[in-house]
Protein backbone atom coordinates (compact mmCIF):
# COMPACT_ATOMS: atom_id res chain seq x y z
CA UNK A 1 0.00 0.00 0.00
CA UNK A 2 1.42 3.42 -0.94
CA UNK A 3 1.72 6.40 1.39
CA UNK A 4 -0.91 8.22 -0.69
CA UNK A 5 -3.49 5.45 -0.42
CA UNK A 6 -2.89 5.20 3.34
CA UNK A 7 -3.58 8.94 3.58
CA UNK A 8 -6.96 8.55 1.82
CA UNK A 9 -7.77 5.60 4.06
CA UNK A 10 -6.97 7.79 7.07
CA UNK A 11 -9.38 10.51 5.90
CA UNK A 12 -12.12 7.98 5.30
CA UNK A 13 -12.06 6.82 8.89
CA UNK A 14 -11.55 10.27 10.33
CA UNK A 15 -14.45 9.84 12.74
CA UNK A 16 -12.57 7.12 14.56
CA UNK A 17 -9.77 8.98 16.34
CA UNK A 18 -8.08 5.80 17.55
CA UNK A 19 -7.78 4.36 14.05
CA UNK A 20 -6.68 7.77 12.81
CA UNK A 21 -3.76 7.84 15.25
CA UNK A 22 -2.79 4.24 14.45
CA UNK A 23 -2.85 4.86 10.68
CA UNK A 24 -0.80 8.06 11.01
CA UNK A 25 1.78 6.17 13.07
CA UNK A 26 1.99 3.45 10.42
CA UNK A 27 2.56 6.08 7.72
CA UNK A 28 5.36 7.72 9.75
CA UNK A 29 7.02 4.36 10.34
CA UNK A 30 6.90 3.52 6.63
CA UNK A 31 8.43 6.88 5.71
CA UNK A 32 11.11 6.61 8.42
CA UNK A 33 12.10 3.08 7.44
CA UNK A 34 12.11 3.96 3.75
CA UNK A 35 14.62 6.78 4.25
CA UNK A 36 16.69 5.14 7.00
CA UNK A 37 20.29 4.88 5.77
CA UNK A 38 21.83 1.40 5.65
CA UNK A 39 24.71 0.90 8.10
CA UNK A 40 27.96 0.70 6.14
CA UNK A 41 29.67 -2.66 6.45
CA UNK A 42 33.34 -3.54 6.11
CA UNK A 43 34.07 -6.91 4.52
CA UNK A 44 30.58 -7.99 5.59
CA UNK A 45 30.95 -6.89 9.23
CA UNK A 46 29.46 -4.02 11.25
CA UNK A 47 31.94 -1.14 11.53
CA UNK A 48 32.35 -1.60 15.29
CA UNK A 49 33.22 -5.26 14.88
CA UNK A 50 35.68 -4.53 12.08
CA UNK A 51 37.45 -1.55 13.66
CA UNK A 52 37.55 -3.21 17.09
CA UNK A 53 39.38 -5.99 15.29
CA UNK A 54 41.82 -3.48 13.78
CA UNK A 55 42.55 -1.99 17.21
CA UNK A 56 43.17 -5.47 18.58
CA UNK A 57 45.43 -6.23 15.61
CA UNK A 58 47.62 -3.20 16.29
CA UNK A 59 47.68 -3.71 20.06
CA UNK A 60 48.46 -7.40 19.68
CA UNK A 61 51.27 -6.56 17.26
CA UNK A 62 52.74 -4.46 20.04
CA UNK A 63 52.14 -6.93 22.87
CA UNK A 64 53.36 -9.97 20.95
CA UNK A 65 56.58 -8.15 20.06
CA UNK A 66 57.10 -7.93 23.82
CA UNK A 67 55.71 -11.29 24.94
CA UNK A 68 57.50 -13.37 22.31
CA UNK A 69 60.82 -12.47 23.97
CA UNK A 70 59.71 -11.64 27.53
CA UNK A 71 60.37 -15.14 28.99
CA UNK A 72 63.94 -15.09 27.69
CA UNK A 73 64.40 -11.48 28.81
CA UNK A 74 63.22 -12.37 32.32
CA UNK A 75 65.57 -15.33 32.50
CA UNK A 76 68.41 -13.04 31.34
CA UNK A 77 67.86 -10.67 34.29
CA UNK A 78 67.75 -13.42 36.89
CA UNK A 79 64.20 -14.78 36.97
CA UNK A 80 63.57 -18.48 37.61
CA UNK A 81 60.90 -20.44 35.76
CA UNK A 82 58.76 -20.39 38.89
CA UNK A 83 59.03 -16.59 39.24
CA UNK A 84 58.37 -16.27 35.50
CA UNK A 85 55.09 -18.13 35.91
CA UNK A 86 54.32 -16.23 39.14
CA UNK A 87 54.75 -12.84 37.42
CA UNK A 88 52.26 -13.86 34.72
CA UNK A 89 49.81 -15.29 37.24
CA UNK A 90 49.89 -12.29 39.60
CA UNK A 91 49.59 -9.79 36.74
CA UNK A 92 46.55 -11.56 35.29
CA UNK A 93 44.81 -12.35 38.56
CA UNK A 94 45.19 -8.93 40.20
CA UNK A 95 43.58 -7.32 37.14
CA UNK A 96 40.76 -9.90 37.08
CA UNK A 97 38.57 -7.89 39.47
CA UNK A 98 38.90 -4.89 37.15
CA UNK A 99 37.42 -6.96 34.32
CA UNK A 100 34.28 -7.66 36.33
CA UNK A 101 33.90 -4.07 37.50
CA UNK A 102 34.45 -2.54 34.07
CA UNK A 103 31.94 -4.94 32.51
CA UNK A 104 29.26 -4.14 35.07
CA UNK A 105 30.02 -0.40 34.95
CA UNK A 106 29.72 -0.35 31.16
CA UNK A 107 26.32 -2.06 31.43
CA UNK A 108 25.24 0.38 34.14
CA UNK A 109 26.03 3.56 32.18
CA UNK A 110 25.28 2.06 28.76
CA UNK A 111 28.68 2.98 27.27
CA UNK A 112 31.69 0.93 26.16
CA UNK A 113 34.03 3.24 24.24
CA UNK A 114 35.45 5.18 27.26
CA UNK A 115 36.64 1.90 28.80
CA UNK A 116 38.30 0.93 25.54
CA UNK A 117 40.12 4.26 25.33
CA UNK A 118 41.45 4.07 28.92
CA UNK A 119 42.37 0.38 28.67
CA UNK A 120 44.15 0.50 25.32
CA UNK A 121 45.74 3.84 26.24
CA UNK A 122 47.28 2.39 29.39
CA UNK A 123 48.77 -0.52 27.43
CA UNK A 124 50.20 1.84 24.81
CA UNK A 125 51.88 3.84 27.58
CA UNK A 126 53.39 0.80 29.33
CA UNK A 127 54.88 -1.12 26.37
CA UNK A 128 57.99 1.06 25.79
CA UNK A 129 58.70 1.26 29.54
CA UNK A 130 59.83 -2.39 29.61
CA UNK A 131 63.04 -1.15 27.97
CA UNK A 132 64.08 0.53 31.22
CA UNK A 133 63.55 -2.25 33.78
CA UNK A 134 66.45 -3.91 35.62
CA UNK A 135 64.79 -6.56 37.83
CA UNK A 136 61.96 -9.12 37.53
CA UNK A 137 60.06 -7.20 40.25
CA UNK A 138 59.97 -4.10 38.03
CA UNK A 139 58.59 -6.22 35.21
CA UNK A 140 55.87 -7.40 37.60
CA UNK A 141 54.88 -3.79 38.37
CA UNK A 142 54.59 -2.91 34.68
CA UNK A 143 52.78 -6.14 33.89
CA UNK A 144 50.28 -5.36 36.63
CA UNK A 145 49.43 -1.93 35.19
CA UNK A 146 49.42 -3.17 31.61
CA UNK A 147 47.11 -6.07 32.51
CA UNK A 148 44.92 -3.64 34.45
CA UNK A 149 44.52 -1.76 31.19
CA UNK A 150 43.45 -5.00 29.54
CA UNK A 151 41.07 -5.62 32.42
CA UNK A 152 39.44 -2.22 31.92
CA UNK A 153 38.87 -2.73 28.19
CA UNK A 154 38.19 -6.46 27.73
CA UNK A 155 34.59 -6.94 28.92
CA UNK A 156 33.28 -3.63 27.46
CA UNK A 157 35.01 -4.50 24.16
CA UNK A 158 33.42 -7.95 24.04
CA UNK A 159 30.08 -6.39 24.94
CA UNK A 160 30.50 -3.89 22.09
CA UNK A 161 31.21 -6.71 19.65
CA UNK A 162 28.24 -8.78 20.89
CA UNK A 163 25.95 -5.73 20.75
CA UNK A 164 26.96 -5.00 17.14
CA UNK A 165 26.27 -8.53 15.84
CA UNK A 166 23.65 -8.93 13.11
CA UNK A 167 21.91 -12.07 11.81
CA UNK A 168 22.92 -14.02 14.91
CA UNK A 169 26.52 -14.38 13.68
CA UNK A 170 28.18 -14.26 17.09
CA UNK A 171 30.61 -17.06 16.29
CA UNK A 172 31.67 -15.46 13.02
CA UNK A 173 32.01 -12.00 14.62
CA UNK A 174 34.13 -13.20 17.53
CA UNK A 175 36.00 -15.33 15.01
CA UNK A 176 36.95 -12.15 13.12
CA UNK A 177 38.15 -10.57 16.35
CA UNK A 178 40.25 -13.64 17.13
CA UNK A 179 41.66 -13.65 13.59
CA UNK A 180 42.64 -9.98 13.86
CA UNK A 181 44.15 -10.66 17.28
CA UNK A 182 46.27 -13.40 15.81
CA UNK A 183 47.21 -11.37 12.76
CA UNK A 184 48.87 -9.02 15.21
CA UNK A 185 50.39 -12.07 16.84
CA UNK A 186 51.96 -12.86 13.46
CA UNK A 187 53.35 -9.41 12.74
CA UNK A 188 54.58 -8.94 16.33
CA UNK A 189 56.93 -11.95 16.50
CA UNK A 190 58.10 -11.25 12.93
CA UNK A 191 59.02 -7.71 13.95
CA UNK A 192 60.75 -9.06 17.06
CA UNK A 193 62.68 -11.57 14.93
CA UNK A 194 63.76 -8.82 12.52
CA UNK A 195 64.91 -6.58 15.36
CA UNK A 196 66.80 -9.43 17.03
CA UNK A 197 68.53 -10.10 13.72
CA UNK A 198 69.60 -6.45 13.50
CA UNK A 199 70.30 -6.03 17.22
CA UNK A 200 71.28 -9.53 18.48
CA UNK A 201 70.21 -10.11 22.07
CA UNK A 202 68.93 -6.53 22.49
CA UNK A 203 65.47 -7.17 23.94
CA UNK A 204 65.16 -3.55 25.08
CA UNK A 205 65.18 -2.27 21.52
CA UNK A 206 62.15 -4.45 20.79
CA UNK A 207 60.31 -2.96 23.78
CA UNK A 208 60.93 0.58 22.50
CA UNK A 209 59.61 -0.17 19.00
CA UNK A 210 56.60 -1.98 20.46
CA UNK A 211 55.00 1.33 21.44
CA UNK A 212 54.41 2.42 17.82
CA UNK A 213 51.58 0.06 16.73
CA UNK A 214 49.74 0.43 20.05
CA UNK A 215 49.61 4.21 19.58
CA UNK A 216 48.21 3.72 16.06
CA UNK A 217 45.55 1.51 17.64
CA UNK A 218 44.41 4.40 19.83
CA UNK A 219 43.88 6.56 16.72
CA UNK A 220 41.74 3.85 15.08
CA UNK A 221 39.72 3.54 18.28
CA UNK A 222 39.02 7.27 18.46
CA UNK A 223 38.03 7.75 14.81
CA UNK A 224 36.73 4.33 13.73
CA UNK A 225 34.51 3.02 16.54
CA UNK A 226 31.08 4.40 17.41
CA UNK A 227 29.35 3.95 20.74
CA UNK A 228 26.72 1.20 20.54
CA UNK A 229 23.35 2.72 21.42
CA UNK A 230 21.54 1.19 24.41
CA UNK A 231 18.06 1.74 25.75
CA UNK A 232 18.51 3.82 28.92
CA UNK A 233 15.33 2.37 30.43
CA UNK A 234 16.75 -1.15 30.14
CA UNK A 235 20.22 -0.62 31.65
CA UNK A 236 21.57 -3.19 34.12
CA UNK A 237 21.59 -1.18 37.35
CA UNK A 238 22.10 -3.74 40.11
CA UNK A 239 23.80 -7.13 40.06
CA UNK A 240 22.12 -10.30 41.33
CA UNK A 241 23.43 -13.82 40.75
CA UNK A 242 19.90 -14.85 39.81
CA UNK A 243 20.02 -12.45 36.84
CA UNK A 244 22.06 -15.03 34.92
CA UNK A 245 20.80 -18.46 33.86
CA UNK A 246 21.97 -21.70 35.47
CA UNK A 247 23.63 -22.84 32.24
CA UNK A 248 25.88 -19.77 32.33
CA UNK A 249 27.31 -20.79 35.72
CA UNK A 250 27.62 -24.43 34.69
CA UNK A 251 29.59 -23.34 31.65
CA UNK A 252 31.87 -21.16 33.79
CA UNK A 253 32.56 -24.20 36.00
CA UNK A 254 33.77 -26.14 32.96
CA UNK A 255 35.88 -23.18 31.85
CA UNK A 256 37.43 -23.01 35.33
CA UNK A 257 38.46 -26.67 35.28
CA UNK A 258 39.93 -26.30 31.82
CA UNK A 259 41.80 -23.08 32.67
CA UNK A 260 43.33 -24.62 35.79
CA UNK A 261 45.61 -26.58 33.45
CA UNK A 262 45.97 -23.78 30.91
CA UNK A 263 49.03 -21.99 32.30
CA UNK A 264 51.00 -19.20 30.65
CA UNK A 265 52.24 -19.78 27.08
CA UNK A 266 55.66 -18.66 28.31
CA UNK A 267 56.35 -22.25 29.39
CA UNK A 268 55.70 -23.46 25.84
CA UNK A 269 58.39 -21.08 24.59
CA UNK A 270 60.80 -22.17 27.32
CA UNK A 271 60.15 -25.82 26.39
CA UNK A 272 60.84 -25.07 22.73
CA UNK A 273 64.16 -23.45 23.67
CA UNK A 274 65.14 -26.41 25.86
CA UNK A 275 64.35 -28.87 23.06
CA UNK A 276 66.79 -27.01 20.80
CA UNK A 277 65.06 -24.07 19.13
CA UNK A 278 67.52 -21.16 19.05
CA UNK A 279 66.62 -17.91 20.82
CA UNK A 280 66.33 -15.88 17.59
CA UNK A 281 63.83 -18.41 16.18
CA UNK A 282 61.60 -18.59 19.27
CA UNK A 283 59.32 -15.78 17.97
CA UNK A 284 58.96 -17.62 14.65
CA UNK A 285 57.92 -20.85 16.37
CA UNK A 286 55.22 -18.97 18.26
CA UNK A 287 54.25 -17.42 14.93
CA UNK A 288 53.09 -20.80 13.62
CA UNK A 289 50.27 -20.85 16.19
CA UNK A 290 49.02 -17.44 15.12
CA UNK A 291 49.10 -18.23 11.38
CA UNK A 292 46.96 -21.33 11.82
CA UNK A 293 44.53 -19.47 14.11
CA UNK A 294 44.16 -16.54 11.66
CA UNK A 295 43.14 -18.80 8.79
CA UNK A 296 40.74 -20.91 10.85
CA UNK A 297 39.07 -18.52 13.34
CA UNK A 298 36.45 -17.01 11.00
CA UNK A 299 35.39 -20.24 9.22
CA UNK A 300 35.27 -22.15 12.51
CA UNK A 301 33.29 -19.29 14.08
CA UNK A 302 30.83 -19.38 11.17
CA UNK A 303 30.59 -23.17 11.51
CA UNK A 304 29.79 -22.82 15.21
CA UNK A 305 26.84 -20.56 14.30
CA UNK A 306 25.45 -23.43 12.22
CA UNK A 307 26.19 -26.60 14.22
CA UNK A 308 26.43 -25.17 17.76
CA UNK A 309 29.21 -23.68 19.86
CA UNK A 310 29.17 -26.62 22.29
CA UNK A 311 30.37 -29.13 19.67
CA UNK A 312 33.23 -26.88 18.60
CA UNK A 313 34.32 -26.37 22.21
CA UNK A 314 34.41 -30.10 22.91
CA UNK A 315 36.66 -30.53 19.88
CA UNK A 316 38.85 -27.61 21.01
CA UNK A 317 39.38 -29.01 24.51
CA UNK A 318 40.35 -32.40 23.06
CA UNK A 319 42.85 -30.75 20.72
CA UNK A 320 44.39 -28.93 23.69
CA UNK A 321 44.75 -32.23 25.55
CA UNK A 322 46.59 -33.73 22.58
CA UNK A 323 48.87 -30.68 22.24
CA UNK A 324 49.88 -30.56 25.90
CA UNK A 325 50.43 -34.30 26.08
CA UNK A 326 52.65 -33.90 23.00
CA UNK A 327 54.69 -31.15 24.67
CA UNK A 328 55.19 -33.49 27.60
CA UNK A 329 56.56 -36.42 25.61
CA UNK A 330 58.46 -34.86 22.70
CA UNK A 331 62.12 -33.91 22.39
CA UNK A 332 62.02 -33.20 18.66
CA UNK A 333 62.19 -29.71 17.14
CA UNK A 334 59.94 -30.71 14.23
CA UNK A 335 57.38 -32.17 16.64
CA UNK A 336 57.45 -28.91 18.63
CA UNK A 337 56.71 -26.91 15.47
CA UNK A 338 53.84 -29.27 14.60
CA UNK A 339 52.42 -28.94 18.12
CA UNK A 340 52.52 -25.14 17.90
CA UNK A 341 50.53 -25.43 14.64
CA UNK A 342 47.97 -27.69 16.34
CA UNK A 343 47.87 -25.19 19.21
CA UNK A 344 46.64 -22.65 16.66
CA UNK A 345 43.71 -24.95 15.87
CA UNK A 346 42.94 -25.10 19.59
CA UNK A 347 42.84 -21.29 19.93
CA UNK A 348 40.57 -20.98 16.88
CA UNK A 349 38.10 -23.45 18.39
CA UNK A 350 37.93 -22.06 21.93
CA UNK A 351 38.80 -18.42 22.66
CA UNK A 352 36.24 -16.67 20.46
CA UNK A 353 33.74 -19.53 20.62
CA UNK A 354 33.52 -19.37 24.43
CA UNK A 355 32.68 -15.66 24.23
CA UNK A 356 30.16 -16.26 21.46
CA UNK A 357 28.48 -18.96 23.57
CA UNK A 358 28.13 -16.54 26.48
CA UNK A 359 26.80 -13.79 24.19
CA UNK A 360 24.13 -16.19 22.91
CA UNK A 361 22.96 -17.20 26.38
CA UNK A 362 22.65 -13.96 28.37
CA UNK A 363 20.51 -10.85 27.88
CA UNK A 364 21.92 -7.99 25.81
CA UNK A 365 21.83 -5.49 28.69
CA UNK A 366 23.94 -7.86 30.84
CA UNK A 367 26.61 -8.81 28.30
CA UNK A 368 29.28 -6.51 29.71
CA UNK A 369 28.82 -7.98 33.18
CA UNK A 370 28.61 -11.54 31.86
CA UNK A 371 31.77 -11.10 29.80
CA UNK A 372 33.46 -9.43 32.77
CA UNK A 373 32.77 -12.37 35.09
CA UNK A 374 33.99 -14.78 32.41
CA UNK A 375 37.22 -12.85 31.77
CA UNK A 376 37.78 -12.39 35.51
CA UNK A 377 37.44 -16.13 36.00
CA UNK A 378 40.14 -16.71 33.39
CA UNK A 379 42.43 -14.18 35.05
CA UNK A 380 41.93 -15.44 38.59
CA UNK A 381 42.41 -19.07 37.60
CA UNK A 382 45.62 -18.26 35.75
CA UNK A 383 47.40 -17.57 39.07
CA UNK A 384 47.03 -21.08 40.55
CA UNK A 385 47.44 -22.56 37.05
CA UNK A 386 50.73 -20.74 36.50
CA UNK A 387 52.03 -21.45 40.01
CA UNK A 388 51.21 -25.15 39.70
CA UNK A 389 52.84 -25.37 36.27
CA UNK A 390 55.93 -23.42 37.34
CA UNK A 391 56.51 -25.52 40.46
CA UNK A 392 55.98 -28.77 38.56
CA UNK A 393 58.42 -27.56 35.89
CA UNK A 394 61.14 -26.56 38.40
CA UNK A 395 60.64 -29.16 41.16
CA UNK A 396 59.57 -32.29 39.26
CA UNK A 397 60.42 -32.19 35.55
CA UNK A 398 59.55 -30.33 32.35
CA UNK A 399 56.92 -32.88 31.24
CA UNK A 400 54.61 -33.00 34.27
CA UNK A 401 52.95 -29.55 33.88
CA UNK A 402 51.98 -30.47 30.33
CA UNK A 403 50.49 -33.80 31.44
CA UNK A 404 48.51 -31.90 34.08
CA UNK A 405 47.16 -29.50 31.42
CA UNK A 406 46.21 -32.42 29.17
CA UNK A 407 44.30 -34.07 32.03
CA UNK A 408 42.25 -30.97 32.94
CA UNK A 409 41.40 -30.39 29.26
CA UNK A 410 40.19 -33.97 28.89
CA UNK A 411 38.00 -33.60 31.99
CA UNK A 412 36.58 -30.33 30.60
CA UNK A 413 35.76 -32.02 27.28
CA UNK A 414 33.90 -34.84 29.05
CA UNK A 415 31.95 -32.37 31.19
CA UNK A 416 31.12 -30.34 28.08
CA UNK A 417 29.64 -33.44 26.46
CA UNK A 418 27.29 -33.97 29.44
CA UNK A 419 26.51 -30.23 29.49
CA UNK A 420 25.53 -30.34 25.80
CA UNK A 421 23.27 -33.36 26.36
CA UNK A 422 21.53 -31.58 29.26
CA UNK A 423 21.00 -28.47 27.13
CA UNK A 424 19.32 -30.51 24.41
CA UNK A 425 17.05 -32.21 26.93
CA UNK A 426 16.03 -28.89 28.51
CA UNK A 427 15.27 -27.40 25.08
CA UNK A 428 12.94 -30.30 24.31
Amino acid sequence: MSVGSLKHFNIAIGKDCQLKIITTTVVKNIITNTHKPTEKRYFGFHRNIFFTGVVSFLTDTSSKMVYSVMPLFLLSIGASKTSLSLIEGIAESTSALVKTLSGFWSDKIGKNKPFLFIGYGLSALIMPLYAFVATPLQVLYLRFFERTGKGIRTAPRDSLVAGSVTNGETGKSFGLHKAMDNSGAIIGPLAAFALLSIFPGDFRMIFLFAGVPSILGILVLVFGIKEAKKNKDNLFKKFHFSDFPKKYYLFLTIVFIFTLGNSTDALLLVKANEVGVKVAFIPLVYLVTSIVSVFLSIPIGALSDKIGKEKILIFGYLIYAVVYFGFGVTSSIMAIVALFALYGLYTATTDGIQKAFIADNIDTNKQGTGMGIYNALLGITLLPASVIAGILYDKVNSSVPFYFGAATALIAAILMIFFTISLKRSNH
